[in-house]
């Protein structure tokens, strides 16, 4: 067996692998680094007249790619309430059944009055009995005032009377005192002097007199006084009586209206209305209505993107079934959920015609704010030697550049590409045939879009 073939086959083997995949460690075993090779080599070849790479490049300007936050999540009623009964009672109303339509004020349940129309009664006649009391009570407060204003009269005229009595028993003791004096120089007689004394005692017993008047007088002002106190607090008395027969009206009557369970908004009920007969105590169900128009969709989005969404900002979604459907956002959560550490989205949605269901899955798609992006053919992408994802592009003297971008969107017109200039030239066919540093023959093609 000659084993020179076979030696030979092996040798080329060896060297069309290093050739092909491991090429830098071939330079490097001749000395040679493949950036030096690729220059000399471009140099070389532009010196010994060899021609260039032939390149199509597309002159792209950045447009803004309007932006989207998805969401998965559901579907949820507007509103839901479990309508409870406030007072006890026996249902006497025919139910409604799950399903139906109620407006805002329709009945759901309602329950039997028993004795309270009866309690309602009694109180509003104790309110006409108070009532009836006021004018007598009102009338005894200006008669009160009138005894109390002859009674200040009288205190004035016996207060004057004492006035006047007492200048005359001042006047009777002067008299006295003269008639007294005369006597003893023999220039009176004595029965002048006895008339004087006389008329002293007399003034005295003026004077007690008026000053019993007085007192009797003030006394009687002090009890009209009190007649007046006592007339007005007869009037508060009857006020508070009123006030009390007014409350235990209201209260009689707020029972009453507690009879009739109505719906508190328009909706559906979810569940039946009580059965007639059925006993509900206070806080026993009714029904639960829910609504439906408009519906919230639910969503929960990560913390990284919550700043991309604001209130307000327009969203769609598509239903499990396909359907998709368009709304607004209402409400962004201030606080994180404590597990999942995301934000609830809420998104109202018309639902004229309900035909969207409480609880159905949805993927809910909210604008957010665009970003300057390019839309290039999804053939013009490469990867350098490092993997990294990116175009060649033509730089100032027809050099091939690579340059590495990030892909924000996949569409049939092609690929958005971010991580470029506003305006660049992208080599679009033939940049797998070019490295950085080579220079290449560009024909120029207008972009498409």
């Amino acid at each position: 067996m000659k084993f020179g073939p076979v030696i030979t086959a092996v040798l080329v083997t060896v060297f069309l692998y290093f050739l092909v995949v491991d090429r830098d460690k071939l330079l490097e075993f001749a000395g040679v680094s493949a950036s030096t090779e690729s220059s000399e080599g471009a140099t070389t070849a532009a010196e010994a007249g060899a021609p260039l790479v032939k390149v199509v490049v597309t002159r792209s300007e950045a447009r803004i790619l309007d932006n989207a936050v998805i969401l998965r999540g559901e579907t949820e009623a507007a509103r839901q309430v479990d309508v409870r009964a406030e007072t006890s009672g026996l249902v006497i109303s025919e139910p409604l059944r799950k399903g139906a339509a109620v407006a805002e004020g329709d009945l759901l349940c309602e329950l039997d009055a028993g004795t309270r129309r009866a309690a309602l009664d009694e109180a509003k006649a104790r309110l006409a009995e108070a009532i009836s009391r006021m004018p007598e009570a009102e009338a005894r407060a200006p008669e009160a005032e009138a005894r109390l204003a002859e009674a200040n009269s009288r205190v004035a005229e016996a207060e004057a009377r004492l006035i006047e009595a007492t200048a005359r028993l001042s006047e009777a003791e002067l008299n006295q005192n003269a008639a007294t004096k005369l006597s003893e120089g023999g220039f009176a007689s004595d029965s002048r002097v006895a008339n004087a004394e006389a008329t002293l005692e007399s003034a005295r017993a003026g004077v007690t007199s008026a000053q019993a008047a007085v007192n009797g007088a003030r006394a009687g002002v002090v009890g009209a006084g009190a007649g007046l106190q006592s007339a007005a607090s007869a009037v508060e008395s009857v006020r508070a009586a009123i006030a009390g027969a007014e409350a235990a009206v209201a209260s009689a009557e707020r029972e009453l209206s507690k009879l009739r369970i109505a719906a508190p908004f328009a909706g559906i009920l979810e569940t039946d209305a009580a059965e007639i007969g059925s006993l509900l105590q206070p806080g026993g169900a009714c029904a639960t209505v829910i609504q439906l128009d408009p519906i919230k969709l639910v969503g929960f989005v990560p913390e990284i993107d919550v700043a991309k969404i604001e209130p307000g900002a327009r969203a769609g979604a598509r239903l499990a079934s396909g359907e998709t459907i368009l709304g607004n956002v209402t409400f962004i959560a201030r606080s994180a959920d404590p597990m999942t550490r995301t934000f609830r989205v809420e998104v109202e949605v018309a639902n004229t015609d309900l035909a969207i269901r409480d609880g159905q899955t949805v993927e809910i798609m909210v604008a957010a704010e665009g970003r300057p992006a390019h839309l290039l053919p999804q053939s013009s992408l490469t990867l350098d030697d490092d993997g990294r994802i990116g175009v060649r592009l033509l730089g100032e003297g027809n050099v091939a550049q690579f340059a590495p971008v990030e892909i924000l969107r996949d569409t049939i017109e092609g690929v958005w590409v971010s991580g470029l200039a506003d305006a660049v030239n992208v080599i679009t066919i033939g940049q797998e045939y070019v490295v950085d540093g080579v220079t290449v023959d560009p024909t120029f093609r207008e972009a498409k879009g």
